[in-house]
């Protein structure tokens, strides 16, 4: 429903990683705590390892960005790139939370709200995050286990 307001529609990448078969890339902000905390929140409830992992501020998010007609410079939102489509800000959050295990698919009954409204709640959070959450100076290190989840 809702959602299709924030992709952006193009063809997904000319990566041709062999991580990317089958799987969703979810770019985010690699400084962020709240982004940070947003890859340790997916990983242990994506059981089929769905989603692959990359810092905004890396070469390979910013080629998949500019493949997607995004700008890389944008470090405000979390985009996933998912069956070849763009998904930005309310409409990248809900489809990881309907791509994880029970109970978080439900929260998908939220692409009911209309995005405009749900992306101004977001892009408030994103505002904040920094001064809420906190940041570091450099890109959240994987530990080994989940080294092979990131791109």
């Amino acid at each position: 429903m809702g959602e299709q307001e924030n992709s952006v529609g193009r063809p997904a990448t000319k990566l041709t990683d062999a991580r990317l078969h089958d799987k969703s890339v979810v770019l985010m902000d690699g400084v962020c705590h709240l982004c940070q905390g947003l890859v340790r929140f997916i990983i242990p409830r994506d059981p089929k390892s769905r989603f692959v992992f990359a810092p905004l501020q890396s070469e390979v998010a910013a080629q998949l960005l500019r493949d997607g007609g995004l700008d890389p410079k944008q470090l405000d939102t979390v985009v996933l790139v998912e069956n070849g489509r763009y998904y930005t800000e309310s409409a990248a959050a809900l489809r990881i939370a309907r791509g994880l295990r029970f109970p978080w698919p439900l929260a998908y009954v939220f692409t009911l709200v209309p995005g405009p409204l749900r992306d101004l709640l977001y892009r408030y959070v994103a505002r904040n995050r920094y001064r809420w959450f906190g940041r570091d100076e450099q890109c959240l290190l994987p530990t080994p286990e989940i080294r092979k989840r990131f791109l």
